[in-house]
């Protein structure tokens, strides 16, 4: 059974509840405000950890007290954070949430120490081979996600490429991924960029499941009454994949084992189950 080596972003997600949006000048008073464990790369790390892997999170964190709780949360979670490199005078990466009573909300990240991922950072795990799995997103440098998916398949190890937020890639770096992970919208975009789709395509299809260069699997059912949030799904989708993949599993019983964890997933708030960092605030 091999690992599953994370490459990727750490954030703290800033979850501020109102009512209603403020309009342009405005100024309102949030309902409360929740600080949440986020980032694309973390939350697939959790994800493949939750699915049984042995995980290794290689990405950056500030030098202050937001860095040194999400680590030690990462730690505590069994995840291996020896890579976890600790940036100092840079803000751990964050999220500023605004979400209201309708549940929509509005987004604005701050790369901070995400910035600065490097892929020496991936060169410091010890020994990076065929059995490993390789995950990477698109919340580091684009460049550096590119170095890294072809140094991990140089030696041998299988990269997943989840191309989100969606970015365009040099197609080298597409072409080692085994998958490439895409939703719907990212698909067509990568198909309208014409650079090919990688050693695979995934690509996630919500309720409909998910289609790995044309084998099917069904989504796992959810209840409506039983959705509390969806933001996690795809994170968690990814991981378990991965997990599934590194423990020796086919295309099939990946999507399955990934469908289950993503249904999972939307079952309770926040990127991540448990991920409160701090107190809850109200107003």
């Amino acid at each position: 059974m091999g690992r599953v080596i994370v490459v990727g972003s750490i954030n703290v997600d800033h979850v501020a509840h109102v009512d209603d949006f403020p309009k342009p000048g405005e100024t309102i008073s949030a309902l409360r405000l929740d600080l949440m464990a986020g980032g694309k790369g973390a939350n697939q790390a959790v994800a493949a950890a939750r699915a049984g892997a042995d995980v290794v999170m290689v990405g950056c964190v500030g030098d202050d007290p937001y860095g040194v709780a999400y680590r030690n949360r990462l730690a505590q979670l069994g995840i291996n954070v020896s890579a976890v490199r600790v940036v100092g005078g840079e803000p751990t990466g964050t999220a500023y949430v605004t979400l209201d009573a309708a549940r929509e909300n509005t987004i604005v990240t701050v790369a901070g120490a995400n910035a600065e991922v490097a892929l020496t950072d991936a060169q410091a795990v010890p020994g990076v081979g065929p059995g490993d799995v390789v995950v990477l997103q698109l919340e580091i440098p684009h460049h550096v996600v590119a170095a890294v998916a072809e140094w991990a398949a140089d030696r041998g190890a299988r990269v997943v490429l989840n191309v989100a937020p969606f970015a365009v890639l040099d197609p080298p770096a597409l072409a080692v991924a085994d998958p490439v992970v895409a939703n719907e919208h990212e698909a067509l975009r990568l198909a309208d960029a014409d650079l090919g789709t990688g050693g695979s395509l995934l690509v996630t299809l919500g309720p409909s499941g998910a289609v790995w260069d044309g084998e099917h699997v069904p989504a796992a059912a959810v209840p409506g009454d039983e959705v509390v949030d969806t933001t996690g799904a795809g994170d968690a989708f990814v991981g378990a994949l991965a997990a599934a993949l590194a423990a020796g599993a086919d295309r099939a019983s990946a999507m399955a084992a990934a469908a289950r964890a993503g249904a999972a997933a939307v079952a309770t708030p926040g990127a991540q189950p448990d991920g409160d960092l701090g107190p809850t605030r109200h107003s």
